[in-house]
């Protein structure tokens, strides 16, 4: 029977580790949301290409996350069991995979805006994005590297180091986006491509600063071998998958947006980057939660004994529940307020005030679901949670979604409301999956 002391006993490393992983996870998403609120003042049609862009971007990026978390969890597992040599070399692997899979996605974003037209995007919205998109295109490989050695760092009980340089580098975007939009002495304005020029720039130096503080610690370069890689996708696939059906999602319904207006897209991107921010916070927790279940798995290596598992689990589920509740209730009764921060467009503030009253309901869910994720990360358990996360999002919550939006005539309230289903059952799901596991551990 699992203690309430001991739960809040557990609590307090939990939220050691995950604070500044949350604060990391905030600070990069600080990046997309200064970069909207500016653009917004450029114009509705700029924000909407901008939506379009940062629903792409930051679908390849959740899906680098996911890839790349195992390298968190398998350094926990070494550090816990005292490998220190092993530590370091998941980091040089991992960061060949970041590499790898940056130029990937910079391969698949540029055949995206090469058949832009594909999408049936408002001419006018497709006519002032691609410079900004091929900018922020290029950034997905210093992001990739980065969140490599974030991954180290964090494993490592020095999660401080990588959230300090992004803070640092989110007040320097939001200088050079000012100079680069409006224009400042000989720099000319350069509007929309003008956020994505900054923005490239920001996220070059944070890697740069990273990988300085790295080399004076004089890591021992450790050889690459297969079986790592292996190790690392076996893990990273599913995990990536499972992001990958969830942030596919919300893109979906971003395509679906655009269908219907350029307003609805404009809308979408301003309430979808308060749903996002709020949602690093449990993003940032399920990682905590992977390190700690991983790092406690490799120290009861011998034993079945499931009980400490459950507590740090729980404890970290009951802070989560808790933060998404105090979210929900912002955007239920400060839409409209969050909504002019972006925008001085009536329509588009009266659309996003509506998409934040949905965004509130599934708030809970999303933190639920994205948690226990973390905690059967921890567990390694990945093919199951990976599968439950395909049927809610692509199988019930779009086909949902577009029901309700085309045929129903629900417009963006409908697209939106269908995935509030798919976030639910992905969320009911997958803690049941955690219950069961670990009471199967005796």
């Amino acid at each position: 029977m699992i203690q309430i002391t001991h739960v809040i006993q557990e609590l307090r490393p939990t939220l050691k580790l995950a604070l500044p992983m949350i604060l990391g996870q905030v600070s990069q998403m600080l990046i997309g949301i200064t970069n909207a609120a500016l653009i917004g003042r450029v114009g509705t049609i700029e924000l909407a290409a901008a939506a379009f862009t940062n629903g792409v971007f930051g679908l390849c990026f959740i899906v680098g996350i996911g890839l790349l978390i195992p390298v968190s969890v398998l350094i926990a597992r070494d550090y816990g069991a005292g490998d220190d040599r092993g530590c370091i070399a998941w980091l040089h692997h991992g960061q060949v995979l970041a590499l790898g899979y940056g130029l990937l996605a910079l391969l698949i974003q540029g055949l995206i805006i090469s058949g832009i037209n594909l999408f049936a995007l408002p001419i006018e919205v497709i006519a002032v994005m691609k410079p900004f998109f091929i900018l922020n295109a290029l950034s997905i490989i210093p992001v990739m590297y980065f969140q490599a050695q974030r991954q180290y760092l964090d494993a490592m009980n020095r999660p401080w180091v990588g959230s300090a340089v992004m803070f640092i580098d989110v007040l320097l975007n939001l200088l050079l986006s000012s100079i680069f939009i409006w224009g400042y002495w000989i720099i000319p304005a350069m509007g929309l491509t003008g956020s994505g020029v900054a923005t490239l720039i920001a996220r070059s130096i944070a890697v740069l600063v990273l990988s300085f503080w790295l080399q004076r610690t004089r890591l021992i370069r450790a050889p690459l071998i297969a079986h790592r890689f292996r190790e690392l996708l076996r893990f990273g696939i599913p995990s990536a998958s499972s992001l990958l059906f969830e942030a596919g999602a919300f893109t979906s319904a971003m395509i679906m947006m655009g269908w219907l207006s350029a307003t609805a897209l404009a809308a979408h991107q301003i309430a979808l980057t308060c749903a996002a921010f709020t949602f690093m916070f449990p993003l940032g927790l399920s990682m905590a939660l992977g390190i700690r279940i991983g790092r406690a798995r490799g120290e009861l290596l011998n034993t079945h004994h499931a009980e400490p598992l459950r507590i740090i689990a729980f404890g970290g589920f009951a802070i989560g529940i808790l933060m998404m509740t105090l979210f929900a209730l912002l955007f239920m009764f400060a839409g409209h307020t969050l909504a002019s921060a972006f925008t001085p467009d009536i329509a588009v503030i009266e659309l996003t005030a509506k998409l934040l009253i949905v965004a509130a309901i599934f708030q809970l869910f999303d933190g639920g679901q994205v948690m226990a994720f973390g905690a059967l990360r921890g567990l390694t358990d990945m093919r199951v949670p990976t599968l439950i996360t395909f049927v809610a999002y692509w199988l019930l919550a779009l086909p949902i979604g577009y029901l309700l939006a085309f045929k129903f005539g629900l417009g963006a309230i409908g697209v939106w409301s269908g995935l509030a289903v798919g976030l639910g059952i992905a969320a009911v799901l997958l803690l049941r999956r955690f219950a069961f596991l670990t009471q199967a551990i005796k």
